[in-house]
C-alpha cells in the first residue's frame, strides 16, 4: 500500500508542479505580471514553506521534492511580480 501511496504522492507533486511551469514562463517573456495577485503569491510562498517543512518533518520525499520545486517557481513568480508589477 506504501508503494501506491508513494506513486499517487510523485504523481500528483508533478502534475501540480508542471501546471506551474507555462505561467513562469509566459511571466518570464512577457515581462508582464499585471494578472497576477501579489497577496495571492505571498500566501503561496508561504503555503508552499509550510507543506515542505511539513513534508520534512515526515521525511516524505514526494513531499519534499514537489514542494521544494512548487517554492522556487512561486518565489519566481513573486519575484517577477515586484520587479515588473
Amino acid at each position: 500500500m506504501a508503494d501506491v501511496a508513494s506513486l499517487l504522492g510523485y504523481g500528483a507533486g508533478i502534475l501540480i508542479t508542471v501546471a506551474y511551469v507555462p505561467q513562469v514562463v509566459r511571466a518570464y517573456r512577457s515581462k508582464s505580471t499585471k494578472d497576477l495577485s501579489k497577496l495571492w503569491l505571498v500566501i503561496l510562498v508561504v503555503g508552499d514553506l509550510a507543506w515542505l517543512a511539513y513534508g520534512v518533518a515526515l521525511a516524505s520525499l514526494p513531499l519534499i521534492a514537489s514542494n521544494g520545486v512548487l517554492l522556487v517557481l512561486t518565489a519566481a513568480l513573486l519575484a517577477m511580480k515586484l520587479r515588473y508589477g
